[in-house]
Parts: C-alpha cells; structure tokens; sequence
C-alpha cells in the first residue's frame, strides 16, 4: 500500500553555519562598530543580543537571509517576546520549530479526511503518516496539504509504492 510522511524538520547543523555566517558579518559591518550585538545559536533555540531596536530588526534580517540561502524556511523561526536587558540593549530569543504540533496535526488530518480521498492519515509523535491504495491519492493529498497555506513550512518525504 503506497505511503509517505508529512514531516516538519529543520538541518540544525546549516542554522549552526549560518549563525557562524552572521557572527562573522556582524564583525565586518560598519553599522555594528563599537556594538555588543551577538548572535548564538543552541539546542534549536537562537538567542539575539541587540544594543537596540534597530540594531534588532537588522538582525532579524540578516538571519533570514542566511538561513534562506541555506534552504532553511524561514516559517520555522518562531520568534519570541524581545526582553529588555541592561540600558537600551535587548535579548531576544528565536525558536526552531521541529516537528508537527498536536493541534497542526489535527487541523491537516480533519482537512484531508474533509477531501472524500480514499486516504488514511495517522498522526505518530510529530509527524504524520498517509496511506492509500492509489499513489494518484497520495499526491492528491499533496497538493492539497500545500494548497493550505499553513504557517509552518512541511516537507514530504518517504514516498513507497
């Protein structure tokens, strides 16, 4: 019976690339001389270190741009509350998301068995397992997961007839 996986997975070791890209950029910028900006990235969650708010944004945007030029999503940032830290400068930390959350993962099963497909799906931890009888089906489904426009970025993998 032809299945494949609806996963959600981030290369940790490209984040740990592009971060070293970033770090070694904030050394060489004009915009950044004489700042304490840093960038560190640990265990999936990336932590900034800002003088200011500008400073901030800049980041952000430098770090998008490399993890895009990794083929790194950058739907998988989840970024959270910036806090405040000594003066003017600022800490903020920036989740990777890995894997398919619950509530994800029911949305897409309700939403797929709302197609009349003749396809199962099964959640299993973070990801999801589709099966059919058709490989027709399953691409169907495909399509239709990425028609979704969900806010995290999906990949399809482990396609067997």
């Amino acid at each position: 019976m032809p299945s494949f996986d609806i996963v959600s997975k981030t290369d940790l070791s490209e984040v740990d690339n592009a971060i070293n890209n970033i770090a070694r950029e904030i050394t060489q910028r004009y915009d950044f001389k004489g700042s304490k900006s840093k960038i560190e990235h640990e265990e999936g969650v990336i932590t900034i270190h800002a003088d200011d708010d500008m400073k901030l944004r800049q980041l952000h945007e430098i770090l998008q741009g490399q993890l895009s030029k990794r083929g790194i999503e950058v739907g998988m940032l989840d970024y959270q509350e910036p806090d405040k830290a000594a003066g003017q400068s600022l800490r903020q930390k920036v989740i990777i998301r890995q894997g398919i959350d619950r509530d994800l993962a029911k949305k897409i099963v309700k939403a797929v068995k709302g197609t009349k497909v003749k396809a199962q799906v099964a959640i299993q931890g973070d990801e999801l397992r589709v099966t059919g009888k058709k490989r027709d089906d399953l691409q169907e489904i495909i399509q239709f997961v990425k028609d979704m426009k969900l806010e995290q970025p999906l990949q399809y993998e482990n396609f067997r007839d």
